[in-house]
């Protein structure tokens, strides 16, 4: 089985076989057609009568002929493949050639043929098939009938057409020569013109024909040899101003005054005779081509076209110009992409087709734009690689003007030029083009940059209705926006800043690209070329206001060297648009040197070859203007004709006879075209003028015959048409720019478009924006509306794209406008009036998918944006878990969900629950109460229309993916991040407390969503709930919002933010500055959080800052009454055991933990429980003692730190401890003293210094016996109940920690006078009295406790006997104030023969520990 595409062809092929004719076939279609002739003849009276009347006269040989082959046909029927198709179609050939025929016959014969050829009777395996072709074709367009009446004669002319056609798309008609083919168009215009005069169908059927048979030939161009190279030998030459001539220029004068294509050319000689043979029997191909395709050229040159305001559209007929464009449409439709193979047609295209376009374009005939327009855009398609100059004076001076109104031009002429440009934007290419070969070349226009510019401001209704217009000018952006959109690749290449600016001079004219077609040359050849031009544009306006200054600005900008020189100069005023031509003359004109230099560099800069002297003079003078002194205009003829003769000496003899010759031509362009010039100078006269100026000879005739004629014809214009609507329609620009196309840069083919995207984005964002949001304030359609839609996610994929964060925000500020969000209407208009409103719909997705796809490059954007989801929230109508951060959804969380809705918002105190209570809004909110009314009390119903309503919004919102924003605000880029911070900020500022308690918790979610980024945020977050909690004086949600969520960040941020807990702790700070009222209604609900904070990141903490934050927190709470129970729990999980107790928080657990037990809120169990605490803390010092004997290393100089830091510490402790000693609480305040003592007494593990034990009873010891003394004699004893106990308590305290501690004391200088400050205690707890009476208790006591103490002293050999009596001796001293307190103590401690002990072991003893 065969592939389908063959199986096709051959079905097509059975198909063709069992339409055509078999050779024994077609003798009968001939002998039927041969009875059809015969039987039309017979019938008419001059061959009937002839016929029947006189049977021995011959018959005519017309009819004779016909019998003949009648006779022989159907013997040939065997072997028609060998029979000359002449011999049975010369009858019907003789038939249509006679004169003596009527219209019927001729008309049968020509039907005849027809039928031969449609059939394929002939083809191309038909014997002699060429000749016989030839023949038909000489004999239809050579026909000859006698007319009878106008039918039959109009019926003659169709066949005729019907012939001509079918031997055109007959297989064999490769064989007609070029000859034939051009006779055969020639006589179909001929019948075209002829009926013009007759009926409307016969008029129809006649031009269609000419469009088939122009189909027919052009469609052959595509198989035309590539290398056929006799044109060149087929009379085509290439005149001297690039325009290509042939063998039948100006032909046509006047469509009425000759229709016929071809006439003889004689007395060219041998050339043209061999020329001519090769024409009439080659086979047909680009010479015919190029014939007909230059008389259609020559159609449009034969009409006169009214150009500009004051033109009528009366001044010309339409029907000619519209006929040859829509021929030379069909042409160029069918072998336009073969054109530019071809030199001779496509200098045709370059030249005089182009040329004529441009001045139809400018008709008032909206048909006639529409039809040239359709001819420019197929050549656009096809040449505009050799179109490039050509294309830019259509656009600019045609399509362009008319699109924006220019010189009058009527709507239908605007809204063709408008539709004409949209379909040019639709092209692929065609954008990327014309930036690049336009407005990135120095010596042409804006192109791109002017479209867009053009259709932004057409896109603008301004003071009307929208238009079909203004809808089609915003087509043409959005198409161009659609197909850079399409274009992105994911890998986007930015612009290269290196090359910002050009800082060394480099001469513009030579910057050349090595390969125009490579991507990697041309980009970024255009893009600097692009720099300069910008830089050109400005130093041209500067020279246009003083030429002097405006060169200085160019060598200050490097644009030219910084030492002028004549080429630089010249080439800046040759090739830099924009100038002022009058000031380039004047300055060119000037007598100065330089300036007579530049203006030889300047003609210098022409290319003079090949082009007749008339035509290189209009070249010159169309760059400037010529100045009118003599002196100046002798100067610039002078350097004109030098380089002509350099670059054409053929005919000239030297550079004088230019010079001569130059003057001559200008005085004869003078005297032509001056209307007060009256006698007008003749051929003869400019001739004989200029007689022996070349050298001494006379120039030829014929030469001198053609510059008078060209001169007459089109006037060479000394003033520059400048500014005009319409510049290239005249003679001397066209011939200028054709010039100019020869030196241009080549056209580059962009296939690598998306490599300037961004320069060109740079230039169509902002019209494009300004354009779509006014179409969209004024259009209700819904494909218009969708068509702005579309272009605005497209211009933001492109800047998303680029990184352009300035164009995002001015789309999300043109969007948020039309959401309908941020009018000030009441809730349930504003759901109303978004549910009903598609654009306002359409608008908030397009706000949000953009926020949702480009957020990493928003920056002022974001505050339009959280306005929008404000509004949103107010409504009702966005999702309820918005607020919640994507750590909710992932972490697992060991408390209930109860729990949880703490930790996420905290409830408000059950009092302030009625007044912060949301109320119901919205919609479906009423809708919502109606369910709670009363059965007396009914509500409203909600209308049908509120509800489809309020589904649309819904509907809306749901696909808007608002929460998206929020949950994947992790992956924004910072700076983006850091402005949807601030936006949420600014909007909580500027809202009612509900907006703002809702934009704070929006705000909470972006920062608990990007903790790794923290510090992006952190002081914006901190400042603005500082804001809040410092200017609060009363309870509300905003403030409850603010702390919880500060403590929320805390929480979530701890365990992995270690290096940040000191700042976030720190930040805990604010809560001990709320109001006394703010903070008694939130108190338990934080100190639980603060709970749940301790425990989840107690291994964390681990600052002196952050735990003085956290202990100051709890301290607060002793005293509150709901808020202590956690406040102790949190307090106790730290402390228990000494779990998380660290050198860094010692001190202030345990401060906090006395506290608690001070405090008199909640029972005396948990002040019991806090003093256990607080003792139990010693433990820890113990073992942080015991790790400094062990530090090795790098430890040691830590352990010396931490070593002095324990001392310090359990003196601390010991001064907590003392203070709750002195509570009322009689079990709190003998409790306390209690485990003062077995701290003082239990330290033997913590290594303490000599001095800390001396401050411990300074500070500790003494105060504490001394407070309790004076509450005993003070009034303070009401409250102090059961005191005698207590006093005992301090007593066995003193006396204790005194002989625990003695070994240190005694080798401290001050132990004598810290002896006797313990004696002394003791003397007045001796005097205290109780109820009046001195306690039989405490005198017990003190004397056991002396006498134990006295004992130690002794058996530790630091109270021995002495006998220097009378002296300040230790030993003195000593007994001095115990007999004070017992005088016969001594005995009982030192019995008689303890006294003999010898004196200098005691004196070295008492020295030893004496003051």
């Amino acid at each position: 089985m065969g592939c389908p595409s063959q199986q096709s062809e051959i079905a097509q092929e059975a198909k063709d076989a069992s339409c055509r004719p078999c050779k024994i076939s077609s003798a009968f279609i001939v002998n039927s057609e041969i009875g059809a002739v015969l039987s039309v003849m017979r019938r008419n009276v001059r061959w009937g009568v002839q016929y029947m009347e006189d049977d021995d006269q011959l018959d005519h040989s017309l009819i004779k002929s016909f019998k003949e082959i009648r006779s022989k046909v159907f013997l040939w029927q065997n072997q028609w493949h060998a029979i000359n198709p002449v011999l049975y179609l010369q009858p019907f050939l003789d038939v249509i050639q006679s004169d003596e025929t009527g219209a019927p016959i001729t008309g049968v014969a020509l039907s005849s043929v027809y039928k031969f050829l449609s059939l394929e009777v002939l083809d191309l395996n038909t014997i002699n098939v060429e000749d016989a072709l030839h023949k038909i074709v000489y004999a239809v367009t050579s026909c000859r009938f006698e007319v009878t009446d106008p039918a039959s004669e109009e019926v003659v002319l169709v066949k005729i057409l019907q012939v001509l056609l079918a031997c055109l798309k007959n297989k064999a008609s490769v064989m007609l020569s070029n000859q034939h083919v051009c006779d055969m168009v020639n006589t179909c215009f001929q019948i075209v013109h002829q009926a013009s005069s007759k009926s409307e169908l016969l008029q129809r059927i006649a031009r269609q024909t000419m469009h088939e048979l122009v189909r027919c030939i052009f469609s052959h161009l595509q198989d035309v040899s590539h290398k056929e190279q006799r044109l060149n030998q087929a009379g085509i030459i290439q005149e001297d101003n690039g325009y290509t001539g042939s063998k039948v220029e100006d032909r046509l004068n006047s469509v009425v005054g000759s229709t016929d294509l071809f006439t003889d050319t004689t007395g060219e000689g041998g050339q043209t005779d061999q020329t001519n043979d090769l024409f009439t029997t080659e086979a047909y191909g680009v010479p015919c081509m190029v014939e007909i395709f230059q008389f259609f050229c020559s159609l449009l040159n034969a009409t006169n076209v009214g150009v500009g305001p004051r033109s009528s559209s009366l001044s010309y007929d339409e029907d000619v110009p519209l006929f040859s464009l829509g021929l030379i449409n069909s042409a160029i439709e069918l072998g336009g992409a073969c054109f530019d193979q071809h030199p001779e047609l496509l200098s045709l295209v370059q030249n005089d087709l182009f040329h004529s376009l441009m001045q139809f374009g400018l008709s008032p005939s909206p048909l006639i734009l529409s039809t040239v327009c359709s001819i420019v855009l197929s050549l656009y398609h096809f040449l505009r690689v050799k179109l490039k100059l050509q294309l830019e004076a259509f656009f600019s001076s045609v399509l362009m003007r008319i699109a924006q109104n220019k010189h009058g031009a009527k709507y239908q002429q605007q809204e063709v030029a408008m539709e004409t440009i949209v379909d040019l934007c639709r092209q692929p290419a065609f954008i990327y083009e014309m930036y690049a070969n336009y407005d990135c070349d120095v010596s042409c226009s804006n192109i791109f940059e002017d479209l867009v510019n053009l259709l932004s401001k057409s896109a603008f209704p301004v003071n009307s209705p929208l238009s079909a217009i203004h809808v089609l000018a915003l087509e043409g952006l959005v198409s161009m926006i659609n197909g850079m959109s399409e274009r992105i690749g994911s890998d986007v290449p930015l612009l290269d800043c290196a090359m910002s600016d050009l800082e060394d001079h480099e001469p513009f004219w030579k910057v050349k690209c090595e390969n125009y077609e490579n991507s990697d040359y041309w980009v970024p050849y255009v893009r600097k070329m692009k720099k300069m031009k910008k830089k050109l544009m400005v130093g041209a306006d500067h020279f246009n206001r003083d030429p002097k200054k405006g060169l200085q600005f160019l060598q200050g900008i490097h644009i030219l060297p910084d030492s002028l020189d004549p080429v630089s100069v010249a080439c800046f005023l040759r090739y830099t648009i924009g100038l002022d031509k009058t000031l380039i003359g004047e300055y060119l004109g000037n007598h100065d040197p330089f300036c007579v230099n530049v203006l030889q560099e300047f003609a210098k800069t022409f290319d003079f070859q090949d082009m007749n002297l008339d035509t290189a003079l209009r070249v010159f003078l169309e760059t400037f203007r010529l100045p009118g002194e003599a002196q100046k205009i002798q100067r610039f003829v002078e350097a004109f004709s030098e380089r002509y003769y350099q670059q054409s000496p053929d005919i000239l003899a030297n550079k004088d006879a230019a010079l001569l010759l130059s003057y001559s031509l200008i005085l004869l362009n003078t005297d032509q075209h001056n209307l007060q010039v009256k006698r007008k100078m003749t051929e003869d006269d400019f001739i004989r003028n200029n007689r022996r100026i070349n050298g001494g000879n006379d120039l030829p005739r014929e030469y001198l015959s053609e510059l008078y004629h060209s001169i007459c014809q089109n006037e060479i214009r000394m003033t520059p048409v400048q500014g005009s609507d319409f510049p290239y329609v005249i003679h001397d620009n066209w011939t200028g720019l054709i010039h100019r196309s020869r030196q241009t840069v080549p056209y580059i083919v962009c296939n690598s478009q998306e490599l300037i995207n961004n320069e060109m984005f740079a230039i169509l964002s902002g019209p494009t924006v300004a354009a779509l949001s006014v179409v969209l304030d004024h259009i209700e359609q819904e494909d218009v509306l969708q068509t702005c839609i579309n272009g605005f996610l497209n211009v933001a994929k492109i800047a998303g794209c680029y990184h352009l964060d300035d164009v995002l925000d001015g789309l999300l500020v043109s969007l948020s406008k039309f959401t309908a969000l941020l009018s000030p209407m009441s809730t349930e208009e504003s759901v109303l009036a978004f549910g009903n409103n598609s654009k306002a719909r359409k608008s908030t997705i397009a706000v949000f998918t953009i926020a949702n796809t480009y957020g990493d490059y928003i920056r002022s954007g974001w505050r339009n944006t959280v306005d929008c989801i404000l509004k949103l929230h107010k409504l009702g109508l966005l999702p309820a878990n918005l607020a919640t951060d994507s750590a909710d959804d992932v972490e697992q969380v060991s408390e209930s969900d109860s729990e949880k809705f703490v930790l996420l918002s905290p409830p408000a105190p059950v009092v302030l629950a009625t007044a912060h209570s949301r109320k119901l809004s919205g919609l479906m909110g009423r809708f919502s109460e109606f369910l709670y009314y009363d059965t007396e009390k009914p509500a409203p119903q909600p209308s049908q229309e509120q509800l489809e309503a309020h589904k649309h919004a819904v509907e809306t919102i749901k696909s808007c993916n608002v929460n998206t924003i929020f949950t994947e605000s992790t992956f924004l880029q910072s700076e983006s991040l850091s402005n949807l911070a601030r936006a949420l900020i600014l909007a909580a500022g500027q809202s009612d407390e509900e907006g703002a308690v809702f934009c704070l918790e929006l705000l909470i979610t972006v920062t608990l969503n990007n903790r790794d980024r923290i510090m992006l945020l952190w002081q914006g977050v901190y400042e603005y709930i500082t804001n809040i909690v410092q200017s609060a004086v009363m309870p509300s949600t905003l403030v409850e919002k603010a702390v919880f969520g500060l403590i929320r960040i805390c929480q979530r941020l701890l365990p992995y933010k270690e290096t940040l807990s000191d700042e976030l702790l720190k930040s805990l700070q604010l809560i001990l500055k709320l109001d006394a009222r703010v903070a008694d209604a939130y108190c338990e609900h934080i100190t639980q959080e603060i709970m749940r904070l301790v425990k989840a990141n107690a291994r964390q903490l681990k600052s002196h800052l952050g735990w003085r934050t956290i202990t100051s927190l709890l301290s607060i709470t002793a005293r509150h009454p709901e808020a202590s129970e956690p406040g102790f729990e949190t307090l106790e999980f730290i402390m228990l055991d000494g779990a998380h107790l660290l050198p860094a928080n010692f001190v202030l657990c345990v401060n906090a933990a006395r506290q608690f037990a001070e405090s008199r809120v909640g029972d005396v169990k948990r002040s019991l429980k806090a003093l256990d605490l607080m003792a139990g803390s010693a433990a820890c010092l113990v073992r942080w003692s015991h790790k400094t004997k062990e530090a090795v290393g790098e430890e040691v100089e830590a352990a010396i730190k931490l070593y002095q830091d324990i001392g310090e510490m359990w003196l601390r402790l010991a001064q907590g401890l003392r203070k709750v000693c002195l509570d009322p609480r009689e079990e709190v305040r003998n409790h306390a003293i209690s485990m003062l003592q077995s701290c003082l007494t239990g330290s033997h593990g913590v290594h303490l210094q000599d001095e800390v034990w001396s401050q411990c009873f300074d500070l500790v010891v003494f105060p504490l016996v001394s407070d309790l003394l004076e509450i005993m004699q003070g009034k303070s004893l009401k409250e102090h109940r059961n005191m005698e106990g207590t006093l005992i308590l301090s007593l066995k305290l003193l006396s204790n920690t005194f002989s625990c501690s003695l070994s240190s004391l005694s080798r401290l200088v001050s132990f004598c006078k810290l002896w006797l400050g313990v004696l002394s205690y003791m003397e007045r707890f001796m005097s205290v009295k109780i109820r009046g009476k001195k306690s039989d208790k405490i005198h017990e006591t003190v004397m056991e406790l002396l006498k134990n103490n006295l004992l130690v002293m002794k058996s530790s050999g630091i109270l021995v006997p002495t006998d220097a009596v009378g002296s300040d001796s230790f030993w003195q001293l000593t007994w001095l104030h115990v007999k004070n307190i017992t005088p016969n103590l001594q005995t009982e401690v030192f019995p008689d023969n303890e006294n003999e002990q010898p004196v200098q072991d005691s004196s070295l003893l008492v020295s030893s520990g004496g003051s």
